[in-house]
């Protein structure tokens, strides 16, 4: 079984995915920020470094999801192929951030590997509001997060909510988690728990 956490900088998708990858056994798949050549490039010059980071994204992604495939086991993933597709390289274009160029150029490679891509069995989207966002993005203290703009962020959530109501590749389970405190709170993160195994349940 394959299940992915989706959601903006910030909502928390990372430490759910450790979360439920202990509760379930399920083995995790983390997003490549550590060893990210280009993140912070990208983040102090936007412009110049958007394709390249998208580029390296997809290649990461595409890696796990074949990964994912090859190896059988039931796994969560920490965001999926179709975020960066779908909602970060499009916002950059329209931001005048990704050239038309480049971004044809990133557009067609996608398309080439959506063919050989499987979803996810389960996507749970993590709905969460701006300044849960900014106060998140605050807490956990990522230098090269301090730049992000409430724009560029208000931006992506406008696209994560467009994607999430036309969503029709597999199962949607979508968490508003403004009031939830799934770290400190185990009845919080048993609420997940529990709408995910009927999510689960009705897979089989």
């Amino acid at each position: 079984m394959h299940v992915a956490v989706a959601g903006n900088i910030g909502a928390g998708k990372t430490t759910l995915t450790k979360l439920l990858s202990k509760h379930y056994g399920w083995e995790p798949h983390f997003e490549d920020v550590v060893d990210n050549p280009y993140l912070d490039d990208f983040y102090n010059q936007m412009e110049r470094w958007s394709f390249n980071l998208q580029i390296y994204f997809l290649n990461s992604r595409y890696r796990q999801i074949l990964e994912i495939r090859d190896t059988g086991k039931n796994i969560i993933q920490d965001r999926t192929i179709y975020e960066d597709a779908y909602i970060f390289a499009p916002n950059l274009h329209a931001m005048g951030l990704m050239t038309n160029r480049d971004f044809s150029n990133y557009s067609g490679l996608f398309e080439l590997m959506e063919r050989l891509v499987q979803p996810p069995d389960l996507l749970i989207y993590l709905r969460s509001s701006i300044p849960n966002l900014v106060n998140q993005i605050h807490k956990r203290g990522r230098e090269y997060e301090n730049t992000i703009s409430i724009d560029y962020l208000s931006r992506l959530h406008e696209r994560y909510e467009a994607w999430s109501q036309s969503y029709e590749k597999g199962k949607l389970l979508i968490v508003d988690v403004d009031h939830l405190d799934f770290v400190d709170n185990p009845e919080d993160l048993g609420t997940i728990i529990n709408k995910i195994d009927a999510e689960i349940n009705g897979l089989f």
